[in-house]
């Protein structure tokens, strides 16, 4: 039988690319996304991969959401916590609006989407769930205290929960991806690009979304029963921690 996966933010970017390599290895996927309606449809149409939305900073929305993905798919096995946002500013003129979204959806989203399923994990005795760290979480950046620290809180989560469910054959790993070439990163100028960033990844240039799904698709396999607790780095050698 299929095992069912959901895929936070997983119509567009990174996410996009992990949902596909989910549904082409033979898992359910369940993509969700937050607001962006023609996207999310484009995405169904492209792939045939449902779409469920729902706003992943709330604890009511995900636990319905999750529900909803129960009702129509099955149990969940693999939970892959991809939806993130920046409200970048230096911290001297940081908002608290700012501050709290960003913590709130990139950090607080991981209780949000854990909690009302894991009980029911637990008794399955196989459960896979990915969290996306970041290069900025490891090493910090200026302009973004919210996101690094948001994505640093992420590890000390994902390190506890792995610990508190070993025995129940669950694993929690983290990804940390370096620049990667999205819609977003792509946006940013051609000479900041080739002259600020690239320059700085030693293997010369940007990652592919598609990088970072088959580094998913071996942390929720079969083969990586072992591994738990853990961050893979997918960065082209830009920072080695």
């Amino acid at each position: 039988m299929a095992r069912v996966a959901v895929v936070t933010g997983g119509t567009r970017g990174i996410g996009a690319a992990i949902s596909k390599a989910l549904k082409a290895a033979g898992y359910l996927v369940a993509a969700n996304y937050a607001g962006n309606d023609e996207a999310a449809e484009a995405f169904k149409a492209q792939t045939g991969i449902p779409v469920f939305k729902w706003d992943v900073s709330s604890y009511e929305a995900c636990a319905a959401g999750l529900a909803s993905v129960e009702q129509a798919l099955g149990p969940i096995d693999v939970v892959v916590n991809n939806a993130g946002i920046t409200r970048d500013g230096f911290f001297h003129k940081m908002a608290p609006d700012q501050w709290r979204a960003v913590i709130d959806t990139n950090l607080n989203s991981l209780f949000n989407m854990c909690r009302p399923v894991i009980e029911g994990m637990r008794a399955r005795n196989f459960v896979r769930i990915v969290c996306f760290y970041s290069i900025n979480g490891q090493k910090g950046q200026a302009g973004q205290a919210n996101y690094s620290a948001a994505k640093a809180g992420e590890i000390g989560f994902v390190k506890a929960l792995a610990q508190e469910n070993a025995n129940k054959g669950i694993t929690v790993n983290a990804i940390a991806p370096g620049y990667i070439g999205t819609e977003m990163v792509r946006a940013i100028p051609a000479e900041v690009l080739e002259k600020r960033i690239i320059p700085h990844i030693p293997v010369g240039r940007l990652g592919e979304p598609e990088e970072i799904a088959r580094c998913v698709l071996f942390l929720v396999g079969d083969d990586s029963g072992f591994i738990t607790g853990s961050t893979l780095s997918a960065n082209g050698g830009q920072y080695m921690a």
